[in-house]
């Protein structure tokens, strides 16, 4: 492999099918005592605010099975 003058390499086909990933897969690259190894992301948990949480929670609270068309006849009186 080489390293273009932007930094970036092109990991192999095979490679990428061998272990899954796909374009946008994130990783990273992590220093050992050989040189570095190329391992897939692993997102750190943050704590989540009071908002964050209740925003989980109400995100599909609002859910209805009304079409546009029946919210609009509603809001102009049509049944």
């Amino acid at each position: 492999m080489t390293i273009t003058v932007k930094g970036q390499i092109t990991i192999p086909q095979a490679l990428r099918e061998r272990y899954g990933w796909l374009p946008g897969t994130k990783v990273d690259f992590v220093p050992d005592e050989d040189g570095l190894r190329l391992l897939p992301h692993k997102a750190v948990p943050t704590e989540r605010s009071a908002f964050d949480a209740w925003l989980a929670i109400a995100a599909d609270s609002a859910a209805t099975t009304t079409t546009t068309d029946k919210a609009m006849a509603l809001t102009r009186g049509e049944d």
